[in-house]
């Protein structure tokens, strides 16, 4: 929580109550404790936050009660927090409790240790200390939370939600941020979770285009794998009809073979076409046969076995040609 979203006059009342319900210690020790937190305090607000420490840890050093040290404590916390000493700060958290257990300001520290917590990384153990922070308000008989106890529950809200963003939970993430949109507007968390509600949508969208490269890539992936198999199966297939050429090429008597079997090709072509011319005379002399027994009268009978002489005279010389 920065300064400028601090009550002040909490601040103030916070050091009067100090005076107020207190046993205080000697007046003018008292009074120089106090002015070095109120000088602190100072310091934090213009965010000068290693000054506002070393103020503070003199009014710590200085302080006559534990209550007053208590409260240079939580405010050396907050300084620390700001710093980006997280550790530091919960160190002194600790020491606060130890120092004064009946602060007040133990109300709200487990809001900050949480966000201390956040910011190193820890985001599960910040969820449930700032979960049951949240959970603590409870409403008025109203119903309703008062204005400062809605704005600390908005607040813890907020600082789940980023842990839960961290952790890659969107969809839990952007329960809570919408949550503090609906249902507190006047949060100053509010702009802040409208912008992690857009960031949001945006990590949306890059996760399914994401989700669609890599299943572009993986498909690409696959293709690439199926052609290289074939290509694979291919050239053995090549290389094996390579082998194949070359032991009859290269082998003994391989080429004299090659040679071989182009001019016995090249004579059953021969013998093929001088077949298929002798069928065609026959069939010729056949015909004209056939015309000249018609002419000479002869019997139906005398044909057919005359056609059967020739047809198998015609079957030898085929058989023949092969």
């Amino acid at each position: 929580m920065r300064f400028n979203q601090i009550n002040r006059g909490f601040v103030f009342l916070g050091l009067l109550l100090l005076l107020a319900l207190f046993v205080p210690g000697p007046g003018f020790a008292q009074d120089a404790a106090l002015a070095r937190i109120q000088g602190g305090i100072d310091l934090f607000g213009q965010g000068r936050w290693r000054e506002a420490v070393l103020e503070l840890r003199r009014a710590q050093a200085e302080a006559p009660s534990r209550e007053i040290r208590g409260e240079a404590l939580f405010w050396i916390s907050l300084a620390e927090l700001s710093a980006g000493e997280f550790e530091e700060a919960l160190r002194d958290m600790d020491a606060l409790e130890a120092t004064d257990p009946r602060s007040f300001r133990l109300r709200e520290l487990p809001y900050h240790r949480g966000r201390a917590l956040f910011h190193l990384n820890r985001f599960d153990e910040a969820i449930i200390i700032l979960v049951q922070f949240a959970n603590s308000f409870q409403p008025g008989p109203s119903g309703y939370l008062s204005r400062d106890d809605a704005s600390m529950r908005a607040a813890a809200l907020y600082w789940i939600g980023e842990s839960l963003f961290s952790l890659g939970q969107i969809d839990r993430a952007r329960e809570i941020f919408v949550q503090i949109t609906e249902d507190y507007p006047g949060s100053a968390k509010y702009e802040a979770s409208i912008f992690r509600l857009a960031l949001i949508e945006q990590k949306r969208v890059e996760l399914e285009l994401l989700t669609l490269l890599r299943w572009s890539h993986e498909e690409a992936l696959r293709n690439m794998e199926e052609f290289q198999r074939r290509e694979s199966f291919y050239d053995q297939a090549l290389s094996a009809y390579q082998r194949r050429v070359s032991e009859l090429l290269g082998g003994a008597g391989g080429q004299d073979r090659l040679i071989e079997l182009e001019n016995e090709n090249l004579l059953y072509q021969a013998r093929l076409a001088s077949a298929e011319e002798r069928i065609r005379s026959l069939e010729t002399s056949l015909r004209e046969a056939n015309q000249n027994l018609e002419s000479r009268g002869y019997s139906q009978a005398d044909r057919l076995e005359s056609m059967r002489i020739s047809a198998e005279e015609l079957e030898r010389i085929i058989q023949g040609t092969n």
